[in-house]
């Protein structure tokens, strides 16, 4: 079946009660830093933390009774997965969801809280397919694709209605892609609402699939991404061809760039997103001169991050702006050392996160040795006026940089 915006508008009416209307948010501090008049759709507070609630839905509630009896499968980076089993188990039909074996603890946890059965398999979705093809023929099955399906992509293109009728005058939408299941169906609704308004779909560099699908090239990908929620080998069949007739470019993203928009998100919206989650506002953050000055909606579309990790994206993303810094110290090896330097550092306003005190294994004479200090500073200039400081006080002091030992 074709894909229509009177399908997506009867689709919004099926699901009231079913999914949450999330929250389309001014941004004011991230568009003051990109440039731009941003607006965030925030599927990240969506049940299961992910937009993948919406299309989930639509497709299950179209199964027979057979088919609810039998039960569903799923393959999903987790997402999806969340999303089956949520639906699944209020719906009381038997879930098995098949997941690459690095999806994150947090999101293998919390899909088997839901009841449904998990299998992890290869490192990949594309990984998953002759695992669940296995599954459907053994206990008869039905597959929720996550994206190569029409009636998911029609429950997605939800997010796309309610964000142009909260601002209906966007110039912009931008849009993560995965299989292309969320910018087809939003694309789908936006055209026929808005027919000039500009789309927007973002990718990692890693994984340029739809890109290069829709301009005819060979499709060549892999890697470890930040965003394994849009790390997918292929397009699906279903979705390519609406994201080459609606979707305007595709931008790539680094991994650096995710970071950078995991970390934005947190601490100028209070907003937590995982990788694929901050990919639009990545593609913002590495085109600026693309969206100046614009009215652009970002779907941020989904919050399933593990906590250590971004634990780590927040302080990798200090060190990066200056406000961590790590200091390596020569000194006598006598004792007043520590305290001078401490001293030294906290007249500045410096606050030590982390000392280490090395004696044994550097190349230094058996009097002397080396302090490393982790130090949290206001900025670079913070950190010029704390090493300055330091060799006021007769030490020398260098400022490592983040792969210095």
């Amino acid at each position: 079946m074709s894909v229509t915006a009177e399908d997506i508008r009867s689709a919004a009416t099926a699901l009231q009660g079913h999914i949450i209307r999330t929250p389309m948010l001014a941004a004011p501090m991230l568009s003051r830093q990109l440039g731009c008049d941003l607006f965030v759709k925030l599927e990240c507070q969506q049940y299961t933390s992910s937009f993948k609630a919406r299309g989930a839905y639509i497709a299950m509630q179209s199964l027979n009774a057979a088919q609810r009896k039998a039960g569903v499968i799923a393959m999903s980076a987790g997402n999806h997965a969340q999303a089956v089993a949520y639906h699944a188990e209020r719906m009381g039909i038997p879930a098995v969801i098949v997941m690459p074996a690095q999806t994150p603890f947090a999101k293998v946890a919390r899909t088997r809280a839901y009841g449904a059965e998990v299998v992890l398999e290869g490192r990949n979705l594309n990984e998953c397919e002759g695992t669940v093809n296995a599954l459907i023929d053994a206990r008869g099955l039905t597959l929720i694709h996550p994206y190569d399906n029409a009636l998911v992509m029609t429950g997605q293109g939800t997010v796309g209605l309610e964000m142009l009728e909260d601002e209906p005058d966007l110039d912009m939408l931008v849009v993560p892609i995965g299989g292309g299941g969320l910018i087809g169906g939003i694309a789908t609704i936006a055209r026929e609402m808005r027919p000039n308004i500009k789309i927007i779909g973002v990718q990692t560099e890693a994984y340029p699939t739809m890109q290069l699908a829709i301009a005819g090239k060979e499709i060549e990908c892999g890697g470890e991404t930040l965003a394994e929620g849009i790390a997918v080998k292929k397009p699906g069949n279903v979705t390519r061809p609406v994201v080459a007739q609606l979707v305007d470019d595709i931008i790539l993203v680094s991994e650096r760039q995710l970071e950078w928009a995991v970390g934005a998100l947190v601490e100028q919206q209070r907003v937590v997103a995982e990788g694929a989650g901050a990919a639009g506002i990545a593609a913002i953050y590495s085109n600026p001169a693309l969206f100046a000055g614009k009215k652009v909606g970002v779907v941020i579309c989904g919050g399933n991050i593990d906590p250590r990790l971004l634990a780590s994206i927040l302080n990798r993303n200090m060190a990066v702006d200056g406000r961590i810094a790590r200091l390596r110290i020569d000194i006598a090896d006598e004792p007043g050392m520590l305290a001078a330097i401490s001293t030294a550092i906290g007249k500045c306003g410096g606050n030590i996160v982390e000392i280490y005190h090395q004696r044994l294994f550097y190349d230094v004479p058996a009097k002397l040795a080396k302090i490393d200090a982790v130090v949290e500073t206001r900025g670079p200039a913070h950190v010029d006026e704390i090493m300055a400081a330091l060799q006021a006080a007769n030490f020398q002091v260098r400022q490592l940089e983040d792969s210095a030992s």
